[in-house]
Protein backbone atom coordinates (compact mmCIF):
# COMPACT_ATOMS: atom_id res chain seq x y z
CA UNK A 1 0.00 0.00 0.00
CA UNK A 2 3.02 2.55 1.06
CA UNK A 3 4.35 1.76 -2.36
CA UNK A 4 1.17 2.61 -4.45
CA UNK A 5 0.23 5.69 -2.06
CA UNK A 6 4.06 6.75 -3.12
CA UNK A 7 3.27 6.69 -6.91
CA UNK A 8 0.10 8.21 -6.84
CA UNK A 9 1.23 11.23 -4.71
CA UNK A 10 4.40 14.36 -6.24
CA UNK A 11 7.45 13.67 -5.23
CA UNK A 12 7.87 17.55 -3.86
CA UNK A 13 4.63 16.61 -1.76
CA UNK A 14 6.56 13.67 -0.10
CA UNK A 15 9.72 15.43 0.63
CA UNK A 16 8.42 18.03 2.21
CA UNK A 17 5.92 15.98 4.40
CA UNK A 18 8.98 13.94 5.45
CA UNK A 19 11.15 17.37 6.32
CA UNK A 20 8.41 18.69 8.44
CA UNK A 21 7.50 15.61 9.72
CA UNK A 22 11.24 14.93 10.84
CA UNK A 23 11.31 18.62 12.12
CA UNK A 24 8.05 17.76 14.14
CA UNK A 25 9.52 15.21 15.89
CA UNK A 26 12.53 16.73 16.61
CA UNK A 27 10.43 19.53 18.51
CA UNK A 28 8.52 17.29 20.61
CA UNK A 29 12.08 15.62 21.75
CA UNK A 30 13.21 18.93 22.76
CA UNK A 31 16.27 18.81 19.99
CA UNK A 32 18.24 16.31 22.14
CA UNK A 33 20.87 15.49 19.71
CA UNK A 34 22.14 19.87 21.07
CA UNK A 35 23.03 18.65 23.94
CA UNK A 36 25.31 15.64 22.84
CA UNK A 37 27.96 15.73 20.36
CA UNK A 38 26.86 13.84 17.56
CA UNK A 39 28.73 11.48 15.13
CA UNK A 40 27.29 10.79 11.75
CA UNK A 41 28.76 7.79 9.63
CA UNK A 42 27.74 7.53 6.40
CA UNK A 43 28.43 5.62 3.41
CA UNK A 44 27.71 2.67 1.17
CA UNK A 45 29.85 -0.39 3.11
CA UNK A 46 31.59 -0.08 6.58
CA UNK A 47 29.10 2.11 8.49
CA UNK A 48 28.04 -0.42 11.28
CA UNK A 49 31.21 -1.40 12.17
CA UNK A 50 32.93 2.13 12.06
CA UNK A 51 30.16 3.32 14.39
CA UNK A 52 30.52 0.36 16.52
CA UNK A 53 34.72 0.97 17.16
CA UNK A 54 33.98 4.63 17.76
CA UNK A 55 31.91 3.77 20.21
CA UNK A 56 34.52 1.47 21.88
CA UNK A 57 37.07 3.96 21.83
CA UNK A 58 34.58 6.29 23.88
CA UNK A 59 33.83 3.70 26.17
CA UNK A 60 37.20 2.79 26.72
CA UNK A 61 38.34 6.70 27.18
CA UNK A 62 35.40 6.78 30.26
CA UNK A 63 32.79 8.56 28.36
CA UNK A 64 29.21 7.62 28.15
CA UNK A 65 28.08 6.98 24.20
CA UNK A 66 25.33 6.15 22.41
CA UNK A 67 24.95 4.77 18.86
CA UNK A 68 22.07 4.21 15.98
CA UNK A 69 22.56 1.43 13.91
CA UNK A 70 21.96 -0.74 11.28
CA UNK A 71 22.65 -4.12 13.64
CA UNK A 72 22.30 -2.18 17.08
CA UNK A 73 21.36 0.45 19.61
CA UNK A 74 23.78 1.15 22.53
CA UNK A 75 22.68 3.75 24.79
CA UNK A 76 25.67 3.60 27.41
CA UNK A 77 26.86 0.25 28.03
CA UNK A 78 23.65 -1.11 27.62
CA UNK A 79 22.73 -2.68 23.74
CA UNK A 80 19.61 -3.99 22.18
CA UNK A 81 19.42 -4.98 18.55
CA UNK A 82 17.86 -2.96 15.86
CA UNK A 83 14.19 -3.85 15.55
CA UNK A 84 13.09 -1.66 12.97
CA UNK A 85 14.70 -3.81 9.86
CA UNK A 86 16.03 -0.49 9.01
CA UNK A 87 19.22 1.67 9.76
CA UNK A 88 17.25 4.81 10.52
CA UNK A 89 14.30 4.53 11.80
CA UNK A 90 11.27 6.66 11.84
CA UNK A 91 11.92 9.99 12.89
CA UNK A 92 9.55 10.09 16.08
CA UNK A 93 11.46 6.76 16.93
CA UNK A 94 14.56 8.27 15.73
CA UNK A 95 14.20 11.02 18.44
CA UNK A 96 13.02 8.71 21.00
CA UNK A 97 16.39 7.18 20.90
CA UNK A 98 18.46 10.51 20.80
CA UNK A 99 16.10 11.13 24.10
CA UNK A 100 17.07 8.36 25.60
CA UNK A 101 20.49 8.86 25.47
CA UNK A 102 20.87 12.11 26.87
CA UNK A 103 18.36 11.33 29.62
CA UNK A 104 21.04 8.17 30.18
CA UNK A 105 23.78 10.86 30.11
CA UNK A 106 25.25 10.19 27.06
CA UNK A 107 27.89 12.80 26.26
CA UNK A 108 28.08 11.55 22.44
CA UNK A 109 26.16 9.82 20.21
CA UNK A 110 26.90 8.23 16.41
CA UNK A 111 24.31 8.11 14.41
CA UNK A 112 24.56 6.03 11.29
CA UNK A 113 22.96 7.87 8.44
CA UNK A 114 22.78 6.23 5.26
CA UNK A 115 21.30 8.07 2.15
CA UNK A 116 17.73 6.47 2.52
CA UNK A 117 17.09 8.02 5.23
CA UNK A 118 18.35 11.55 4.15
CA UNK A 119 16.00 11.30 0.76
CA UNK A 120 13.59 10.66 3.62
CA UNK A 121 14.69 13.27 5.80
CA UNK A 122 14.57 11.06 8.73
CA UNK A 123 18.46 13.55 9.71
CA UNK A 124 16.29 16.72 9.86
CA UNK A 125 16.69 17.86 13.35
CA UNK A 126 19.49 15.93 14.25
CA UNK A 127 22.82 18.49 14.65
CA UNK A 128 25.61 17.02 13.64
CA UNK A 129 29.44 17.46 14.89
CA UNK A 130 31.56 14.99 12.78
CA UNK A 131 30.74 13.66 9.31
CA UNK A 132 32.17 10.44 8.27
CA UNK A 133 32.50 9.16 4.81
CA UNK A 134 33.68 5.37 4.18
CA UNK A 135 33.07 3.79 0.61
CA UNK A 136 30.68 5.07 -1.87
CA UNK A 137 29.98 2.34 -4.01
CA UNK A 138 27.49 2.30 -7.25
CA UNK A 139 24.13 1.92 -5.45
CA UNK A 140 21.04 1.32 -7.64
CA UNK A 141 17.60 1.86 -4.98
CA UNK A 142 14.09 2.91 -5.98
CA UNK A 143 13.98 5.34 -2.97
CA UNK A 144 16.58 7.47 -5.44
CA UNK A 145 14.88 6.86 -8.71
CA UNK A 146 17.44 4.08 -9.55
CA UNK A 147 19.80 6.83 -9.37
CA UNK A 148 23.26 6.31 -8.23
CA UNK A 149 24.51 10.46 -8.90
CA UNK A 150 20.97 10.69 -6.31
CA UNK A 151 22.38 8.52 -4.17
CA UNK A 152 25.79 10.93 -4.18
CA UNK A 153 23.40 13.43 -3.83
CA UNK A 154 22.05 12.49 -0.59
CA UNK A 155 25.10 11.75 1.62
CA UNK A 156 26.45 14.90 0.17
CA UNK A 157 23.61 17.14 1.53
CA UNK A 158 24.66 15.91 5.39
CA UNK A 159 28.57 17.27 4.79
CA UNK A 160 26.89 20.52 2.63
CA UNK A 161 25.05 21.38 5.65
CA UNK A 162 27.56 20.70 8.60
CA UNK A 163 28.36 24.54 9.19
CA UNK A 164 25.06 25.01 9.49
CA UNK A 165 24.47 22.92 12.12
CA UNK A 166 24.50 24.53 16.03
CA UNK A 167 27.97 25.47 17.93
CA UNK A 168 28.47 23.27 21.01
CA UNK A 169 30.56 22.99 23.33
CA UNK A 170 32.44 20.68 25.12
CA UNK A 171 34.52 20.82 28.23
CA UNK A 172 34.29 24.65 27.45
CA UNK A 173 35.51 24.14 24.55
CA UNK A 174 33.83 24.50 20.85
CA UNK A 175 33.33 21.52 19.11
CA UNK A 176 34.80 22.07 15.85
CA UNK A 177 32.48 21.10 13.17
CA UNK A 178 34.87 18.27 11.50
CA UNK A 179 34.46 16.21 8.05
CA UNK A 180 36.56 12.86 7.63
CA UNK A 181 36.96 10.75 4.36
CA UNK A 182 38.56 7.83 3.33
CA UNK A 183 41.19 8.84 0.86
CA UNK A 184 40.69 5.78 -0.97
CA UNK A 185 37.44 6.59 -2.45
CA UNK A 186 37.48 7.58 -5.88
CA UNK A 187 34.90 10.46 -4.94
CA UNK A 188 36.54 11.67 -2.23
CA UNK A 189 36.71 15.46 -3.00
CA UNK A 190 32.97 15.43 -3.43
CA UNK A 191 33.30 15.45 -0.15
CA UNK A 192 35.90 17.46 1.08
CA UNK A 193 34.37 20.35 -0.63
CA UNK A 194 32.13 21.39 2.11
CA UNK A 195 33.42 23.92 4.71
CA UNK A 196 33.96 22.78 7.90
CA UNK A 197 36.62 23.82 10.87
CA UNK A 198 39.13 20.78 10.23
CA UNK A 199 38.85 18.13 7.34
CA UNK A 200 41.01 14.71 7.94
CA UNK A 201 41.25 11.90 5.46
CA UNK A 202 42.40 8.39 6.18
CA UNK A 203 43.28 5.60 4.02
CA UNK A 204 45.48 2.48 3.46
CA UNK A 205 46.56 2.43 -0.37
CA UNK A 206 46.70 6.44 -0.55
CA UNK A 207 48.67 9.30 1.21
CA UNK A 208 45.82 10.61 3.94
CA UNK A 209 46.36 12.36 6.83
CA UNK A 210 45.83 8.97 9.01
CA UNK A 211 47.43 6.27 7.32
CA UNK A 212 47.89 2.58 8.08
CA UNK A 213 51.27 0.42 6.84
CA UNK A 214 52.67 -2.61 8.22
CA UNK A 215 49.19 -4.49 7.61
CA UNK A 216 49.12 -7.90 8.98
CA UNK A 217 46.79 -10.75 9.38
CA UNK A 218 46.70 -13.69 11.43
CA UNK A 219 45.27 -17.21 10.85
CA UNK A 220 42.27 -16.19 12.50
CA UNK A 221 41.40 -13.47 10.75
CA UNK A 222 42.61 -10.50 13.29
CA UNK A 223 44.58 -7.73 11.97
CA UNK A 224 47.18 -5.46 13.76
CA UNK A 225 48.78 -2.15 11.93
CA UNK A 226 50.40 1.07 12.22
CA UNK A 227 50.02 3.96 12.06
CA UNK A 228 52.81 6.94 12.64
CA UNK A 229 54.22 5.37 15.77
CA UNK A 230 51.75 3.90 17.26
CA UNK A 231 50.64 0.42 17.07
CA UNK A 232 47.09 -1.58 17.28
CA UNK A 233 45.25 -4.63 17.18
CA UNK A 234 41.48 -5.28 16.27
CA UNK A 235 39.23 -7.52 18.52
CA UNK A 236 36.60 -8.18 14.93
CA UNK A 237 38.19 -10.58 12.43
CA UNK A 238 38.91 -9.38 8.98
CA UNK A 239 41.32 -7.36 7.38
CA UNK A 240 39.06 -5.50 5.51
CA UNK A 241 38.03 -3.98 9.44
CA UNK A 242 41.48 -1.80 8.92
CA UNK A 243 39.99 0.73 6.91
CA UNK A 244 36.94 0.86 9.08
CA UNK A 245 39.64 0.98 12.30
CA UNK A 246 41.37 3.85 10.42
CA UNK A 247 37.54 5.71 10.50
CA UNK A 248 37.52 5.20 13.95
CA UNK A 249 41.03 6.54 14.59
CA UNK A 250 40.08 9.57 12.83
CA UNK A 251 37.25 10.25 14.77
CA UNK A 252 38.47 9.70 18.18
CA UNK A 253 41.73 11.33 17.83
CA UNK A 254 39.93 14.51 16.67
CA UNK A 255 37.33 14.14 19.63
CA UNK A 256 40.57 14.13 21.77
CA UNK A 257 40.63 10.93 22.90
CA UNK A 258 43.68 9.84 24.14
CA UNK A 259 46.34 7.15 22.47
CA UNK A 260 46.20 4.55 25.27
CA UNK A 261 41.94 4.37 25.08
CA UNK A 262 42.00 4.01 21.36
CA UNK A 263 44.29 1.22 21.04
CA UNK A 264 42.28 -0.13 24.55
CA UNK A 265 38.98 0.59 22.41
CA UNK A 266 39.84 -1.41 18.96
CA UNK A 267 40.97 -4.15 20.95
CA UNK A 268 38.36 -4.37 23.15
CA UNK A 269 35.49 -4.53 20.63
CA UNK A 270 35.46 -8.40 19.39
CA UNK A 271 31.72 -8.57 17.99
CA UNK A 272 29.49 -6.21 15.78
CA UNK A 273 25.94 -8.20 16.16
CA UNK A 274 25.54 -10.02 12.85
CA UNK A 275 28.84 -9.09 11.12
CA UNK A 276 31.04 -11.76 10.74
CA UNK A 277 29.81 -13.39 13.51
CA UNK A 278 31.04 -16.81 14.60
CA UNK A 279 28.16 -19.20 15.88
CA UNK A 280 29.94 -21.64 18.62
CA UNK A 281 29.20 -25.29 17.90
CA UNK A 282 30.49 -28.92 18.69
CA UNK A 283 30.71 -30.31 15.71
CA UNK A 284 34.07 -28.67 15.31
CA UNK A 285 33.15 -26.97 11.70
CA UNK A 286 33.54 -22.62 11.74
CA UNK A 287 30.56 -20.89 11.11
CA UNK A 288 29.86 -17.03 10.16
CA UNK A 289 26.59 -15.18 9.89
CA UNK A 290 27.51 -12.06 8.01
CA UNK A 291 24.88 -8.96 6.48
CA UNK A 292 26.95 -9.54 3.51
CA UNK A 293 24.12 -8.54 1.05
CA UNK A 294 25.49 -6.78 -1.95
CA UNK A 295 28.38 -8.26 -4.72
CA UNK A 296 30.99 -6.14 -2.81
CA UNK A 297 30.42 -6.71 0.52
CA UNK A 298 30.00 -10.80 -0.17
CA UNK A 299 33.58 -10.57 -2.00
CA UNK A 300 34.90 -8.71 0.82
CA UNK A 301 33.97 -11.24 3.35
CA UNK A 302 34.50 -14.77 1.54
CA UNK A 303 38.16 -13.32 0.13
CA UNK A 304 38.83 -12.51 3.98
CA UNK A 305 37.93 -16.13 5.28
CA UNK A 306 38.70 -18.21 2.07
CA UNK A 307 42.89 -16.81 3.95
CA UNK A 308 41.71 -19.21 6.61
CA UNK A 309 40.56 -22.03 5.25
CA UNK A 310 42.66 -25.05 5.08
CA UNK A 311 43.62 -26.49 1.60
CA UNK A 312 41.50 -30.23 2.50
CA UNK A 313 38.72 -28.82 3.82
CA UNK A 314 35.46 -27.38 1.79
CA UNK A 315 33.99 -23.77 2.10
CA UNK A 316 30.47 -23.80 2.05
CA UNK A 317 28.38 -20.00 1.16
CA UNK A 318 24.64 -19.10 1.25
CA UNK A 319 23.40 -16.07 0.24
CA UNK A 320 20.36 -14.35 -0.98
CA UNK A 321 18.92 -11.18 -2.41
CA UNK A 322 16.29 -8.42 -1.48
CA UNK A 323 13.41 -7.57 -2.93
CA UNK A 324 11.35 -4.21 -2.13
CA UNK A 325 12.96 -1.38 -4.48
CA UNK A 326 16.48 -2.60 -4.14
CA UNK A 327 18.95 -2.99 -7.07
CA UNK A 328 18.10 -6.38 -8.98
CA UNK A 329 21.29 -6.11 -11.55
CA UNK A 330 23.79 -7.39 -8.68
CA UNK A 331 21.67 -10.76 -8.17
CA UNK A 332 23.63 -12.77 -10.62
CA UNK A 333 27.20 -11.32 -10.09
CA UNK A 334 26.87 -11.96 -6.02
CA UNK A 335 25.67 -15.69 -7.26
CA UNK A 336 28.84 -15.75 -9.69
CA UNK A 337 31.26 -14.58 -6.83
CA UNK A 338 29.41 -17.05 -4.45
CA UNK A 339 30.50 -19.72 -7.04
CA UNK A 340 34.20 -18.55 -7.31
CA UNK A 341 34.50 -18.86 -3.67
CA UNK A 342 32.72 -21.78 -2.19
CA UNK A 343 32.36 -25.48 -3.16
CA UNK A 344 29.03 -25.19 -2.44
CA UNK A 345 26.54 -22.58 -3.25
CA UNK A 346 23.04 -22.36 -1.53
CA UNK A 347 20.98 -19.93 -2.84
CA UNK A 348 17.98 -19.04 -0.18
CA UNK A 349 15.09 -16.86 0.13
CA UNK A 350 16.31 -13.71 2.20
CA UNK A 351 13.98 -10.27 2.00
CA UNK A 352 11.49 -10.54 -0.98
CA UNK A 353 8.85 -7.85 0.14
CA UNK A 354 6.24 -8.17 -2.50
CA UNK A 355 8.62 -9.17 -5.00
CA UNK A 356 8.22 -12.79 -6.28
CA UNK A 357 11.30 -14.84 -4.33
CA UNK A 358 11.56 -17.53 -6.60
CA UNK A 359 12.66 -15.05 -9.33
CA UNK A 360 15.25 -13.44 -7.63
CA UNK A 361 16.44 -16.98 -6.41
CA UNK A 362 17.23 -17.86 -9.82
CA UNK A 363 18.50 -14.64 -10.61
CA UNK A 364 20.92 -15.04 -8.46
CA UNK A 365 21.40 -18.88 -9.03
CA UNK A 366 21.80 -17.96 -12.58
CA UNK A 367 25.03 -16.26 -11.52
CA UNK A 368 26.43 -19.00 -9.55
CA UNK A 369 25.23 -22.02 -13.33
CA UNK A 370 27.50 -18.97 -15.53
CA UNK A 371 30.43 -19.34 -12.80
CA UNK A 372 30.58 -23.30 -13.73
CA UNK A 373 28.19 -24.83 -10.43
CA UNK A 374 25.54 -26.88 -11.09
CA UNK A 375 22.13 -27.46 -9.66
CA UNK A 376 21.95 -30.48 -7.37
CA UNK A 377 25.63 -30.72 -7.47
CA UNK A 378 27.37 -28.44 -5.74
CA UNK A 379 24.49 -25.48 -6.39
CA UNK A 380 21.65 -25.48 -4.46
CA UNK A 381 18.25 -23.62 -4.46
CA UNK A 382 15.80 -22.94 -1.38
CA UNK A 383 13.11 -20.85 -1.01
CA UNK A 384 12.31 -22.01 2.74
CA UNK A 385 15.26 -20.01 4.42
CA UNK A 386 15.71 -22.82 7.30
CA UNK A 387 15.81 -25.49 5.07
CA UNK A 388 18.36 -23.71 2.85
CA UNK A 389 20.57 -23.10 6.68
CA UNK A 390 20.09 -26.60 7.46
CA UNK A 391 21.14 -27.63 4.11
CA UNK A 392 24.62 -25.54 4.22
CA UNK A 393 25.15 -27.41 7.79
CA UNK A 394 24.78 -30.51 6.59
CA UNK A 395 27.44 -30.42 3.98
CA UNK A 396 29.72 -29.83 6.38
CA UNK A 397 32.46 -31.46 8.10
CA UNK A 398 35.54 -31.23 10.84
CA UNK A 399 37.02 -28.02 9.71
CA UNK A 400 34.98 -26.88 7.15
CA UNK A 401 33.81 -23.30 7.01
CA UNK A 402 30.05 -22.67 6.43
CA UNK A 403 28.82 -18.85 5.35
CA UNK A 404 25.34 -17.41 5.94
CA UNK A 405 25.13 -14.36 4.58
CA UNK A 406 22.58 -11.75 3.58
CA UNK A 407 20.83 -11.05 7.53
CA UNK A 408 23.11 -10.81 9.63
CA UNK A 409 21.10 -10.18 13.03
CA UNK A 410 18.33 -8.57 11.42
CA UNK A 411 15.41 -9.20 13.91
CA UNK A 412 13.11 -9.81 11.26
CA UNK A 413 11.91 -11.03 7.60
CA UNK A 414 10.49 -8.87 4.89
CA UNK A 415 7.74 -11.30 3.05
CA UNK A 416 4.47 -10.29 0.74
CA UNK A 417 2.12 -9.33 3.62
CA UNK A 418 4.51 -8.38 6.15
CA UNK A 419 7.29 -9.07 7.88
CA UNK A 420 7.81 -12.08 10.49
CA UNK A 421 10.73 -12.86 13.29
CA UNK A 422 13.67 -13.89 12.38
CA UNK A 423 17.01 -14.32 13.45
CA UNK A 424 19.90 -15.96 11.01
CA UNK A 425 21.96 -16.84 14.06
CA UNK A 426 19.12 -18.22 16.33
CA UNK A 427 18.34 -20.35 13.77
CA UNK A 428 21.49 -21.90 12.84
CA UNK A 429 22.26 -22.67 16.47
CA UNK A 430 18.79 -24.18 16.31
CA UNK A 431 19.55 -26.39 13.50
CA UNK A 432 23.42 -27.15 15.26
CA UNK A 433 21.40 -28.25 18.49
CA UNK A 434 18.62 -30.54 16.22
CA UNK A 435 22.17 -32.52 13.89
CA UNK A 436 23.86 -32.54 17.78
CA UNK A 437 21.09 -34.54 18.87
CA UNK A 438 20.57 -37.02 15.50
CA UNK A 439 24.10 -37.41 16.25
Amino acid sequence: MKRVIKKLVPKGMLRAYHFFLAYIAAICFGFPSRRMVIIGVLGTRGKTTVANLIWSCLDAAGYTAGLTGTANIRVGKKERLNPFHMTMPGRFAMQRMLAEMRGAGCQFAIVETPSEGVEQSRNVGIAYDVVIMTTLYPEYLETHNWSFERCKEMHQRVFATLKKQPIKHFHGEKVPKTIIVNADMEDKDLFLKYPADRKITYGVKNNADIRATDIREDAEGHADFSVESAHYTLGVKGGFNVSNALAAISCVSALGIKQEAIEKGLRALTLVPGRMEEIQNDRGITVFVDYAHDAISLETALSSLLKTKKKENKFIVLTGGQGGGRDKEKRPVMGQIAAHYADYVIVANEDPYEDDPKTIVEEIASGSEAAGKVRGKNLFLEMDRRAAIKKALSLSNIGDIVFIGGKGSEQSMEVKGGKIPWDDREVVREELGSMMRKA
